[in-house]
């Protein structure tokens, strides 16, 4: 078992919440003294507050900035966005 201690600002990571729980992807924003304000990326990005005794199951992976560009670019460009240019007619 982790702690959301452990990881560190700017940064992400790939996680296991629970043992059976799906793996998912997260940005760790702003660290306090108790607290961390984590993105939450699924269909929807979600942002929420975690404190850093809340364990993870398991740290999979901390993706590198070349692992992190090309998933931005299937995320954002995916089916489920809208191109507001697209749109400007």
């Amino acid at each position: 078992m982790y702690s959301y201690a452990l990881l560190e600002k700017g940064c992400y990571y790939l996680i296991q919440e629970q043992e059976t729980g799906p793996i998912g992807l997260i940005k760790v924003n702003m660290e306090t003294d108790h607290c961390m304000y984590v993105s939450r990326y699924a269909e929807e990005e979600l942002t929420i507050w975690k404190k850093k005794s809340d364990t993870i199951f398991d740290i999979l992976e901390l993706l590198g900035d070349d692992k992190i560009k090309t998933w931005e670019s299937i995320y954002y460009d995916g089916p489920n966005t809208y191109n507001y240019e697209e749109d400007e007619d």
